[in-house]
Formats: C-alpha cells, structure tokens, sequence
C-alpha cells in the first residue's frame, strides 16, 4: 500500500509538471469557467484512442458518445453539446498533450476519458489541478479517483466487477485452485491481477501459479504449458481483447478446458468474434448487459446498429450513459462554461438510469451500481445461472 500511494503520488508530481510546462503557452489561465462558444453549447472533450493498438476499444467509445450527442442535441429540452475528439493513441504522453490542449486551448467544461487507466494517471492530474472535471468511462484500476476531487469515472472498477465475477463463480463451481495470467505492462492489468490475488485468497482458494506476458505479446505457450502442469480448477485472465483471444485459443489448442474469469477487454463482441468457440467458458463481471430485457437496453442497441452497423459492446455502453450524466449534470449546475458548478452538480448525481442501469457516484467519486456476471455459451454473452 506504502508503494502504491508512493507510486501514484510519483506519476502525479510528473503530470504537474507537465501542466507548469504548457501552462503558459496554453492559454495563460487555470480559471473556474471554460470560456468561448455558444453560451447554450457545452464544449465537452473525449479523450480516447481511435488509432494504435486499443482503437478497437476507442472507437467503440467515440460511437457510443457520439450516438448520444447526436440524440441529446436533437432534444429541445437538452443542454447542446459540442463534442471535442481527441486521439491519444493508447499512449501517456499523448494523452497528457491532449489534456493541456483541450484545457487551456479549446477551454471545455469538462473532459471524458483518457481512456486507459495509464493515461489517467499520467494525465488525470493536470485535470485535477486545473480544476476540470475528468470522467472515465473505462478507467478500472484501483486508486483512479483518489488523483483528486475532480476526477470520477462511471466504469466500475476492478475491485467490484473482478470480485463479483470471481465470487460468483466460486458460488457456482466451487473452485479450490485457480491460476492467474496478467499484462505485466499494463496499469489496468496489474491492477486486476493485486484484486483477484485478495479475492481468491479471501475465499480460501489456493493460488497454483501465476503467469506474466507484455501487451501485444502473440506467443503465449511456454505460460499456458506451466498453468496446464499445475492443474488449476479455474484461471484468471487479465489483457486487452488481443492478447485473450490468442489466450482462449491456446488453451482450448492445449486441451485445457477450465473456465477462464475475464477482465473487461473480454466483454467485447470482438472477442467473441475473434476467439469462436474457444471464447465459451469465458466469465466476466461488468454492468452491461446486452440481453437485458429492458426498453432502454434495446433501443440502444437499435439506435447503434442502425447507425454504425454493428453492436454495441461495454465500452460503447459506458460511454453513451457518460454523455448523457454530463448533460445531466450541466442541467443542474445552470451553466454551460462553470467548471466548479459542474463538478459540484456532478457529485450530487443520484437515481441516474441509464443503459448500463441504476447509476449514482458514492463518495469517493467512484460507481454505486449492479454489477451483473455473464459467461459466454454458445457464441453469446448470458447470465451465468
């Protein structure tokens, strides 16, 4: 714990030292207000990665926003929206660049993402000390919200939606061995791998062996031939989509049949896609489900086929509720420019229904809500019963 503050207080003190170096040229102001525009618009930024190695997951953000933007300023009744976009590529520094642009150049309200975990560490912080509100939509890593009081996030973190799925699963199958595999460069991965470590430990259930890889790694024998030799009842799997459908497809290659708890890169169509029938037996906890029998789940689902020709998936989900408590937001704080009246609007969200379900921030900034776990049979995500 002593490490992890000491670490988070390090990555902070280097973003601040990026917001001192573009302070000035920026625009030569930290003040309260966004400024500039429509007084009826709100200049809105969304920090995601729609090129590099994650843009499968970043363009399913940028839809899912852009959907719910194109709704709310048809809506009369709606506080309009101007969505800035901004591709930080998967990477740090971009998206610390294009923090300090959309602060101090393009001066928004507030900002969406960045989209990594990473990238809000590095980046959350030059929001946090320009006082900007920063909403990840897909940020789970332990310890986001504790950058600062302007920073929250609608994605459910890992210590909720990896326990669930992992206590769930014991419920059901009542496993006593388990393996874990994580991305060892990965901040969100690394997260996930400290959260099933206590989870599983908590349960009683004996950790056999655990396996590290890099992101964009495509060889994963020499790990899985170590998990298969210690003969785990389940195993944990914590990467990007990529990285876990060449997983799934080496372990069912290998004879393995295990079921395997996911992190949130699993509860994607692509996933299933790209892994076929090797993807059943996956399990993951998230707030999405796209089988939900529910009006709003379906019209989104409508909504976004229609407009981008496929389904929507977690991240697209998360990122359509997001613009939408943004507005919610800018409703209540009676201003489209007032950055501390937007977070202090923000804070006080409560009874939000969105397609994600019952939404509301707890103290800490973080998500109060359900987290549903669903396993893949048969090519489909369904509640695992």
């Amino acid at each position: 714990m002593k490490f992890k503050k000491q670490m988070l207080k390090k990555m902070i003190m280097m973003s601040l030292a990026a917001v001192m170096a573009v302070g000035i040229a920026g625009c030569g102001s930290s003040t309260s207000n966004g400024g500039g525009g429509n007084a009826n618009e709100a200049k809105i930024a969304l920090l995601t990665a729609t090129s590099g190695g994650a843009a499968a997951y970043g363009e399913s953000i940028k839809n899912g926003a852009e959907l719910a933007v194109e709704q709310i300023n048809k809506d009369s009744n709606s506080v309009k929206i101007n969505l800035i976009v901004e591709d930080t590529k998967g990477d740090k520094n971009e998206a610390i660049n294009a923090m300090n642009k959309v602060i101090h150049k393009d001066n928004v309200v507030a900002v969406m993402g960045p989209m990594l975990s990473g990238e809000m560490f590095a980046a959350g912080p030059i929001a946090n000390k320009s006082k900007v509100v920063a909403f990840g939509t897909s940020t789970t890593a332990e310890g986001i919200t504790d950058i600062g009081e302007y920073i929250f996030r609608n994605a459910v973190p890992e210590s909720m939606a990896v326990t669930t799925a992992i206590n769930e699963a014991h419920k059901k199958f009542g496993f006593k061995t388990a393996a874990i595999m994580y991305s060892n460069n990965n901040d969100q991965m690394v997260s996930v791998d400290k959260t099933a470590e206590a989870a599983l430990k908590k349960l009683g259930v004996q950790i056999v062996d655990t396996e590290t890889f890099a992101d964009k790694d495509t060889d994963f024998s020499a790990q899985l031939t170590k998990i298969q030799q210690a003969k785990p009842d389940i195993i944990i799997v914590a990467s990007l989509y990529q990285e876990g459908i060449l997983i799934m497809k080496k372990m069912r290659e290998m004879g393995m049949t295990q079921k395997v708890i996911g992190s949130n890169g699993f509860n994607t169509p692509i996933f299933i896609k790209g892994a076929g029938d090797a993807a059943n037996g996956a399990i993951v906890g998230t707030p999405w489900f796209p089988n939900k029998d529910d009006q709003k789940v379906r019209d989104f689902k409508a909504a976004y086929k229609a407009k981008y020709g496929k389904d929507p998936d977690q991240f697209a989900a998360q990122a359509y509720d997001g613009v939408y408590i943004m507005e919610d937001a800018l409703k209540k704080a009676g201003s489209t420019t007032d950055r501390a009246k937007f977070k202090d609007a923000k804070a006080s969200l409560k009874d939000f229904v969105g397609v994600t379900g019952k939404f509301a921030f707890d103290k800490n900034r973080n998500p109060d809500m359900e987290v549903q776990v669903l396993e893949v049979n048969n090519g489909q995500y369904g509640e695992m019963k």
